[in-house]
């Protein structure tokens, strides 16, 4: 994906954990959508940031979505990973078990993790790969909540 290009549409995924999130969920909120892996050990190095960005972040309006992105079959068995989400990844926001790729595939993302920033426009503002840098993430969420809404 590029800078400003538009957040893509979350149907088409057969399992969600903790609810799908609706187009009425997320309009006006600037929106993380992170990528992560059962086997990526940079992504549970990440959780607990991710988890923090939530928490923090999230009171402020910002909507986080996760979407597993499996890279092996052993990754297709949706109980493993929902019992890795739930406890290793803290994963309380709204989490797509993608093992069609249909988000990875309308993401164009090729890393786990993968960060990217959508500001309240709905335009992607950031992207993050791999797990060092973060505080450049962490800042491009800050930035795009202080930007003022658009009418």
């Amino acid at each position: 994906m590029r800078m400003r290009s538009p957040l893509p549409a979350f149907d088409g995924v057969e399992t969600w954990l903790n609810g799908e999130p609706s187009a009425a969920d997320l309009a006006g909120k600037p929106v993380l959508v992170h990528f992560w892996s059962l086997s990526c050990y940079l992504c549970h190095d990440t959780a607990a940031t991710v988890a923090q960005w939530r928490d923090t972040y999230g009171p402020q309006g910002l909507a986080v979505i996760a979407i597993h992105q499996p890279r092996s079959e052993d990754e297709l068995d949706v109980a493993k990973v929902e019992a890795d989400a739930r406890d290793a990844m803290q994963i309380t926001q709204p989490c797509a078990v993608d093992n069609a790729h249909i988000l990875v595939e309308r993401f164009e993302n090729q890393f786990v993790p993968a960060f990217y920033v959508f500001n309240r426009a709905h335009e992607m503002r950031h992207f993050k790969a791999g797990g060092q840098g973060l505080e450049t993430v962490a800042t491009a969420i800050e930035r795009v909540l202080n930007e003022e809404p658009e009418d």
